[in-house]
């Protein structure tokens, strides 16, 4: 499933572009992670699994002036789309997704059926971690640039590109290493999907039926223009780190969980 770096680019820049948001709104859906609860709030609902990211803000400073940058952008839409379209996930939990594991109901299935699978997910990350290329942990972190909003099927995120090709080629190795594990392989867990670089802002909850796609594209679009950062500040990768979680607010781990610096 890798792109080429100029591939890749070219299938990401689109994703940002009001052509795409307008296709794109007509088949959002509220997503199965959040709940409504009848005073009107808002509820998650458990979404247990493991993934391989990025520390959360809450618990890095590397990152700051970026993240910063992402909260007055979700501070933005929420008070620029309807109310209760969108359920932000918390700031202190913003991370980069470096590669999905597992989740949902495949993850209820195999912690039922092997009481081993959280030792031996660990193991099989250390391993992964262990391959990947020395050469390529040069103690320089993997770089990404915000590019702009974009629309998945149930949520809303920002989209990233690499800051040149040295970084992505350092994105796909490392992912490669995780992917082409044979150990995680016969646990179940394999690439699904493309990557695309992104941080998730919020989740769509309430749709209402007469729901303005038209001016909520022209929102995002404006926002594009005139709420993204004017210069551009990266996002730096220095740490991968194997976490858990049990919904979509709050990303953890254990204190001898796999680590890889980059």
């Amino acid at each position: 499933m890798d792109e080429t770096y100029q591939t890749y680019l070219n299938r990401v820049a689109r994703l940002t572009q009001p052509e795409t948001y307008k296709s794109q709104l007509q088949h959002i859906q509220e997503s199965p992670k959040f709940k409504l609860l009848p005073d009107g709030s808002t509820e998650a609902v458990p979404f247990p699994g493991y993934t391989v990211c990025t520390p959360p803000w809450g618990e890095e400073s590397l990152n700051s002036q970026f993240y910063k940058s992402l909260q007055d952008i979700q501070q933005e839409l929420l008070q620029q789309l309807d109310p209760g379209l969108m359920v932000a996930v918390p700031p202190d939990s913003f991370h980069l997704t470096l590669a999905d594991l597992i989740w949902d109901s495949a993850y209820r299935a195999v912690e039922r059926e092997n009481p081993n699978f959280k030792q031996q997910l660990q193991e099989c990350i250390q391993e992964s971690f262990q391959k990947y290329p020395p050469s390529l942990s040069s103690g320089k972190p993997i770089e990404w640039q915000l590019l702009g909003l974009m629309i998945r099927p149930r949520a809303i995120a920002v989209c990233l590109a690499p800051k040149d090709q040295d970084s992505y080629k350092r994105m796909l190795e490392f992912r490669r290493s995780i992917y082409q594990n044979s150990g995680l392989m016969a646990l179940g867990i394999e690439q699904q999907y493309h990557f695309t670089s992104h941080i998730t802002l919020g989740y769509f909850c309430k749709i209402a039926p007469n729901l303005d796609r038209d001016r909520l594209c022209n929102t995002l679009s404006q926002l594009n223009r005139e709420a993204l950062p004017t210069e551009l500040i990266p996002l730096y990768v220095r740490t991968a780190q194997l976490r858990k979680f049990d919904d979509m607010m709050r990303y953890y781990r254990e204190p001898d969980w796999p680590v890889l610096e980059f």
